[in-house]
């Protein structure tokens, strides 16, 4: 009963397989992202840059149907757009970055929402907007590996730098000219994986398993390395068990998953050994001297 309940659905049926294999792939790739968004509390960003590039895979949507390199082209370009005219109007006028990002992701929905409705149907507006990965098919699948690789290696290379400059940003300015090139790499990576989530789940939850592993994580260590294995592991863990009760109930895939992860981080919140509610409000003893 249990193995039929937790196992015989990627067992006996292909398509659990495969959205199995890109959750495990979002997590890897998304989550320590999204701990890095966190420590530089760019969290809000992350969810304004998954609004952004709905546009763009609109575009690809209206000019070749659900095209999976036309949209995933589109979303890129949409996603760089909109960053970098954000970063133009705040360093150009006295509009903070986070108020121009706002702005832009905001034209960005409608415009998108609006693109879809020109062309398709409700089902094709809700597939733009909360995905469906038990409907990918291999190719998107081999995409989405091939981007979440890319976003490892690049966060190899830039791992040091972004580490100091989420700590100390002047000390690394004053050191190393590597700040600069490390977030500008830091948001394309940003936005490969929010074009990533896009193709399972959406515009709308692109960023649950980017954000909410990363905020789990943070309840449970404060080492940086830690925090990361922890968060992948959470999404891991959420995306499996999202499946499966997507599988056994009505629940629509992409919100289960998110659903789960956000039972987890209630679980972290009340429970978690690292600023808990429960930890604060009944401390250990510390020892004596």
């Amino acid at each position: 009963m249990l193995y039929d309940a937790l196992i015989g659905p990627f067992t006996e049926f292909e398509f659990m397989r495969r959205a199995l294999a890109a959750v495990i792939a979002l997590s890897l790739a998304g989550a320590p992202i999204g701990v890095f968004l966190m420590l530089r509390r760019m969290s809000l960003v992350g969810d304004a840059m998954a609004h952004a590039i709905l546009p763009g895979a609109a575009v690809g949507f209206l000019l070749s149907g659900l095209n999976l390199f036309a949209m995933t082209a589109g979303g890129l370009i949409a996603g760089f757009a909109v960053a970098i005219l954000a970063g133009l109007v705040a360093r150009s006028t006295g509009l903070k970055e986070d108020a121009s990002l706002a702005t832009f992701y905001l034209a960005s929905l409608a415009l998108g929402v609006t693109i879809v409705s020109i062309k398709g149907t409700n089902i094709d507006l809700l597939h733009v907007l909360f995905g469906n990965i038990l409907a990918m098919d291999d190719q998107t699948l081999l995409v989405v590996a091939f981007n979440a690789t890319v976003t490892l290696l690049v966060l190899a290379v830039i791992y040091r730098p972004l580490v100091i400059e989420s700590v100390d940003p002047l000390f690394l300015r004053t050191v190393s000219r590597a700040g600069g090139p490390a977030h500008l790499a830091f948001l394309a990576l940003v936005v490969i994986n929010l074009v990533n989530g896009f193709q399972a789940l959406g515009t709308l939850l692109a960023v649950g398993l980017m954000i909410l592993p990363a905020g789990i994580a943070r309840f449970w260590s404060r080492d940086l390395t830690v925090m990361i294995c922890i968060a992948v592991v959470a999404a891991a863990v959420s995306g499996y068990a999202g499946l499966v009760l997507s599988f056994q109930t009505r629940v629509a895939s992409g919100p289960a998953i998110i659903l789960v992860a956000s039972a987890l981080y209630t679980v972290s919140v009340l429970f978690g050994p690292v600023g808990g509610v429960v930890r604060q409000l009944f401390p250990g003893r510390h020892l004596e001297a």
